[in-house]
């Protein structure tokens, strides 16, 4: 069985990705094997679609049968062909906690609905949706039990859990709701697979050093630094940030209440990088922890864990902005590894949902 593999908000290609490093699983009674296959896709930044166009189907060019480039609320969702898989990581601008926090009453929380009437239309095997840890109390945590309440009454078995990356591999504490759901009729449990890495976590300086990244990676543009932000970071040990109290005054940020930020914040080679972002300011680029310099993105994406080869298009702040919104694909692709040995009737570790319980 091949998942054909539908998404929206697609994003650079994270889980997509992740659907093609999840391989192949044979059902050992009868050898059938079960895979995922990257089908369609819809996004409504350019560069983000050209970015997974590139390099999930090998193209240069968008392609209405492949790649969208279309706002999702100006999509008709009802003459999409159907796919037996769906993927949505719906947007998280009103869910994130560096947000406002509108939850369902900002411009982006509703847009979870139009993956719903996805599967009320067309009703595919599986899905994946993805957000922010914060989902889970937006609006008081009316938000999260509304939206898993709608997927359920799609026709959906579900299971959400706050998967924690750095125990699936990535060398990055990056905390995100991945809620799975298998269509009621199908008999097939999916259950949560156990941490692959829980004592043994891949740090930050590993990831960017084992190996060396290539000269010739793309994305690879370094920020340029102002001679202060140079002497500053200087002053900053691994680790730390700029409240840090080996910081001279005249270098010190005349900002009140956050000094438990990742404002100029270097990494700690030793452990895993903070949260990879997209947006945000001066001091909110990521710092390599030995060099007083902030990371590039091909770094970004390598915490991400992205191979060297996978080229982001666009210029270098679109680029950013598309590694801070994706999907680690080492991590998903353990998720839908479990996936597809659910329908393969294959055991695997695994753990209780650490939030089903709370909204059920």
């Amino acid at each position: 069985m091949k998942f054909e593999l539908a998404e929206l908000f697609c994003g650079p290609g994270g889980i997509a990705l992740g659907a093609q490093l999840a391989g192949v699983v044979y059902n050992n009674r009868n050898n059938e094997s079960f895979s995922i296959a990257p089908s369609w896709a819809t996004d409504y930044d350019e560069a983000t679609c050209r970015t997974y166009a590139l390099n999930i189907h090998n193209s240069n060019e968008l392609d209405l049968d492949t790649v969208v480039c279309q706002d999702v609320r100006e999509l008709d969702i009802e003459a999409l062909r159907p796919r037996q898989a769906l993927a949505f990581g719906f947007p998280c601008n009103d869910f994130s906690s560096v947000g406002e926090t509108k939850g369902l009453n900002g411009q982006f929380g509703p847009l979870y609905k139009y993956g719903v009437k996805y599967l009320q239309t067309h009703q595919p095997q599986w899905f994946v949706a993805e957000n922010v840890s914060g989902l889970s109390h937006a609006n008081g945590g009316k938000a999260f039990k509304l939206i898993l309440r709608e997927m359920e009454d799609a026709g959906y078995n579900i299971t959400p859990h706050l998967y924690k990356f750095e125990e699936y591999g990535v060398p990055q504490a990056r905390h995100r709701i991945i809620i799975v759901g298998i269509r009621k009729d199908l008999n097939t449990e999916f259950k949560v697979p156990a941490p692959t890495t829980p004592n043994q976590y891949k740090s930050s300086g590993e990831a960017l050093t084992c190996p060396p990244i290539p000269e010739d990676a793309p994305n690879q543009e370094r920020t340029r630094q102002s001679q202060q932000v140079v002497e500053r970071l200087n002053y900053i040990r691994p680790g730390d940030n700029a409240w840090s109290e080996d910081i001279p005054e005249h270098l010190r940020l005349n900002v009140k209440g956050a000094r438990l930020s990742n404002i100029y914040k270097r990494l700690n080679p030793n452990k895993p990088a903070y949260t990879v972002t997209g947006s945000g300011g001066g001091g909110t680029h990521m710092y390599h922890w030995e060099e007083p310099r902030a990371l590039t993105n091909r770094e970004r994406a390598r915490l991400q864990t992205f191979p060297d080869n996978y080229r982001f298009c666009g210029n270098k702040e679109s680029a950013r902005k598309q590694i801070g919104m994706a999907v680690p694909p080492q991590g998903v692709a353990v998720i839908l590894n479990a996936i597809l040995k659910s329908f393969a009737g294959k055991d695997y570790n695994n753990v209780p949902s650490n939030v089903l319980m709370r909204f059920s």
